[in-house]
């Protein structure tokens, strides 16, 4: 019974050290929304410089600017109606993953200039602000979609 047991420990201890234990680390940030063209890599955030916007990816909502202070939402503002997510110019901003782009958002609207004609009616959107803010990463990106 001594000599069972013996056997059994050093069976088990054998199987313990000689298995191999297997991680699998999945890094998919999010669904792109339908209308975003395909990202050449995954990214947290787009910027929409025709309406000076981003879109946080994982969260799914929109981040814009109204009377000087950021906001977060599902939707875009009534004040963006007739802007055509599928034709406007995206940036893919892949290497910034903190929560707030907008810290960058000088720089981004000099840099990605975006197409201030898709504004139908004439009205001006209003949302221009100073931007300023502290945080991390320089703010580039991948330009892609049409001028």
């Amino acid at each position: 019974m001594r000599t069972t047991k013996l056997v059994l420990l050093v069976a088990l201890f054998a199987a313990t050290v000689s298995s191999k234990a297997q991680v699998s680390v999945n890094v998919n940030i999010g669904t792109p929304p339908v209308w975003a063209p395909a990202a050449p890599v995954e990214v947290q955030y787009y910027y929409l410089p025709d309406i000076e916007v981003y879109y946080d990816v994982p969260a799914r909502c929109y981040i814009y600017l109204r009377k000087g202070k950021w906001h977060r939402s599902a939707v875009l503002p009534a004040r963006y109606r007739g802007y055509d997510l599928y034709h406007g110019h995206t940036v893919y901003l892949t290497d910034y993953h903190g929560r707030t782009p907008y810290v960058y958002y000088n720089e981004h609207r000099v840099k990605y200039v975006g197409n201030k004609g898709w504004k139908s009616n004439g009205h001006d959107n209003g949302n221009r602000g100073n931007g300023r803010g502290h945080g991390h990463g320089n703010g580039k990106g991948k330009g892609h979609g049409k001028h």
